[in-house]
């Protein structure tokens, strides 16, 4: 190789590497937004001056609105950047745990998602277009996520066979909310007695 065509390389690699760093700059300075708006959104209301979003992520005004030009967009992106963590973490726990403990691990992890979207229910519910797609993208996500930690459960007879995604997680739902803040001590008390009560169930059927 000649040392021209050294230099070229070199200057290629150098060049790539600068070219990336700015990439990933921006996805550091993203995550923090996400993770600054989540914070804020849940103690101060989704109506929290922009400039509080971007003083807590260590980041300048100008960078909010550049990722996001609409309060609507970043409202938008928190939520589905929770459903995403929420869906992931199904696989994870399923790879650490037996099933029936990473399902009861999931669903708890699923009463910290329902703390996070209360904090946004003031704009989800205002019947604004900008968030009508987020429903099916919630369905099209946690659904699957909890069938499949379902599955493994019914498999190995750690819980009852006519438990439906849909169903279980409108209860847990249900009972987060009527158990105080979710996310409080009662409420995952409560919804702890809901998943002991689906394996209740399927220690009867084997009896």
């Amino acid at each position: 190789m000649s040392d021209e065509t050294g230099k070229e390389t070199r200057g290629s690699e150098t060049h790539d590497r600068v070219a990336r760093r700015p990439r990933a700059d921006a996805l550091r300075n993203l995550d923090a937004l996400l993770q600054a708006a989540k914070s804020v959104f849940a103690s101060s209301g989704v109506d929290a001056p922009v400039r509080e979003i971007a003083d807590k992520a260590g980041v300048g005004i100008g960078t909010v609105y550049r990722h996001f030009p609409q309060r609507s967009d970043l409202i938008t992106a928190v939520f589905r950047r929770e459903i995403d963590a929420c869906a992931s973490a199904a696989p994870a726990l399923a790879a650490e745990h037996e099933p029936g403990e990473a399902l009861g691990l999931w669903i708890q992890r699923y009463v910290d998602f329902i703390a996070t979207k209360r904090g946004l229910a003031t704009a989800l519910h205002s019947g604004d277009p900008a968030y009508q797609s987020l429903p099916i993208y919630f369905d099209s996500k946690l659904q699957p996520a909890l069938r499949s930690l379902l599955d493994a459960a019914i498999a190995t007879d750690d819980i009852r066979a006519d438990v439906e995604p849909n169903e279980l997680l409108h209860a847990v739902a249900d009972l987060s909310a009527s158990g105080g803040p979710a996310g409080s001590d009662r409420s995952r008390r409560m919804v702890a007695l809901l998943v002991d009560g689906l394996r209740y169930g399927a220690s009867s059927n084997k009896t």
